[in-house]
């Protein structure tokens, strides 16, 4: 499997506090499974003034942690980056971070207030020749009041991701009760764990794929925590890769009549002129990874 949303960085945000942790979790994201990591610690203005370039060093210094000590576990960069009016200004300029460097990048919303003009952003990020990932929408506390915002997104091309906790019942009834609706609907891209520590918040990614199993079925469960996660480190675009459907009536994602989705060309050709360095070297390791 692969996990692609963690706050496994040692004393960077509010996820792991210190390396003895970080050593733990990576130990546990091992026995779950989990090949391939993305460390996404939260860019948030005012509490959490990560940057691109720090985030990298950390990356580096972590996985050489894990190498000196045989934790079979490869990380790749990201980040969990809070929603800002210059949001694609800052992906362009390092500040803020892409998955693995390629055209896919996690979103976050704030949790209790709906960003005004949202769809805005997200076609602007879009527009710009990327894939916004929409992160954890099923627990944000507004998802009930703009459910069909939610939706529009995702027929529109926004990828979303829920969290693997929210189907076991970590976070409650609500994040439950909208996570099974967005599976059930079609609604959904990847499961990932969001992981903070080994308590309150552990990595459990085996677990949320088992019910996402009983829910959607096996071959889709894959696709949410290996299909598409593979994709989207090897920078894959969104036209090669099976998309979600859905079990109930919902929302699927619309495509051009070439086979790729509005905006779709356009990112391709950002691509081809080599905005997302550093994809080739991520591909050539993950080769290695599963053959």
């Amino acid at each position: 499997m692969i996990d692609l949303h963690s706050h496994i960085l040692p004393g960077i945000d509010d996820g792991a506090p210190d390396l003895a942790t970080s050593l733990d979790m990576a130990r546990a994201w091992v026995a779950d499974g989990v090949s391939v990591l993305a460390c996404t610690p939260h860019i948030l203005p005012g509490l959490y003034h990560n940057t691109g370039p720090e985030i990298r060093v950390a990356v580096t210094a972590l996985q050489r942690e894990l190498d000196d000590r045989g934790i079979p576990l490869y990380l790749v960069t990201g980040a969990d980056n809070h929603v800002i009016p210059e949001f694609v200004q800052g992906l362009r300029s390092g500040h803020l971070l892409s998955i693995a460097d390629t055209r896919y990048v996690l979103v976050e919303p704030p949790h209790h207030i709906a960003p005004p003009r949202m769809e805005d952003l997200f076609f602007n990020i879009m527009a710009a020749g990327y894939v916004p990932v929409l992160t954890h929408p099923e627990r944000l506390s507004w998802i009930k009041t703009h459910y069909d915002v939610v939706r529009r997104l995702a027929r529109r091309g926004v990828w979303m991701q829920i969290t693997a906790g929210a189907l076991t019942g970590s976070f409650g009834r609500s994040p439950l009760y909208w996570g099974e609706r967005m599976l059930d609907e079609g609604c959904v891209h990847i499961l990932a764990t969001d992981a903070h520590d080994m308590r309150g918040r552990p990595p459990v990614l085996g677990e949320g794929y088992e019910r996402a199993a009983r829910r959607v079925g096996a071959k889709e469960a894959e696709h949410l925590v290996y299909t598409r996660p593979l994709a989207i480190v090897e920078n894959r675009p969104p036209s090669s890769v099976p998309m979600p459907t859905p079990v109930s009536a919902g929302c699927e994602v619309t495509y051009a009549k070439n086979g790729s989705s509005v905006g779709e060309r356009k990112r391709e050709r950002s691509a081809d002129r080599g905005v997302f360095a550093g994809v080739r070297g991520v591909s050539e390791r993950l080769q290695r990874l599963f053959g």
